[in-house]
């Protein structure tokens, strides 16, 4: 099955982590690291994972650890940094406060990867999610034209480049979940317990 050879996962964990109080992707989750979870989920359908983020911490992960070219700028950023250290046309993009999500989930954007889309994006209870989404190697430039110009909202990529939406199932929506709180991971907890 050649599905593992054209495609990169790239683990965006540069973000600030404010509403959290630290590195989100460290947090721990039935016993293991959200970064783990992510790279459980992308190791069974990619050629390569590259993680960005200057944190040396994530270095344990033994993954490929790139630091944004662009510092400071956002999600934005760390897309375009993953890009640019990836060798191959597709790319699936998750944000590193996503430890629910499954590969049998990440195959459905891969079923739309032949389709003529720059970014293919999940959406779930109205809301798209962006930083679950596969991503063409062709991005790269209108990540640097963006830059350039200082945008950080990671939604004027997205409106501007050709992107196909796909709803999650309402079964799914848990899996698409970003945790930004104490709060968040302790309900996530309690449901995974109960």
């Amino acid at each position: 099955m050649k599905v593992k050879n054209n495609i990169t996962g790239i683990i965006l964990a540069g973000g600030k982590s404010s509403r959290m109080g630290s590195d989100k992707g460290l947090l721990m989750l039935e016993h293991k690291p959200f970064v783990q979870h992510i790279i459980d989920a992308l190791k069974p359908i990619t050629k390569e994972i590259i993680l960005v983020s200057s944190n040396t911490d994530y270095d344990v992960f033994e993954v490929n650890r790139v630091q944004d070219i662009i510092p400071d700028s956002g999600p934005i950023s760390g897309i375009h940094a993953g890009l640019t250290h990836s060798k191959t046309k597709n790319n699936l993009v998750l944000s590193c406060d996503a430890p629910l999500i499954t590969t049998a989930l990440l195959k459905k954007l891969r079923q739309y990867e032949k389709e003529n889309h720059d970014i293919i994006q999940f959406e779930a209870e109205g809301k798209t999610i962006p930083l679950i989404a596969l991503y063409k190697k062709q991005c790269i430039s209108k990540c640097f034209e963006l830059l350039s110009n200082n945008e950080k909202r990671l939604r004027k990529l997205v409106v501007e480049l050709n992107t196909k939406t796909i709803p999650v199932s309402e079964n799914e929506h848990t899996l698409v979940k970003n945790i930004n709180t104490i709060d968040d991971l302790n309900t996530i907890t309690d449901a995974i317990d109960n």
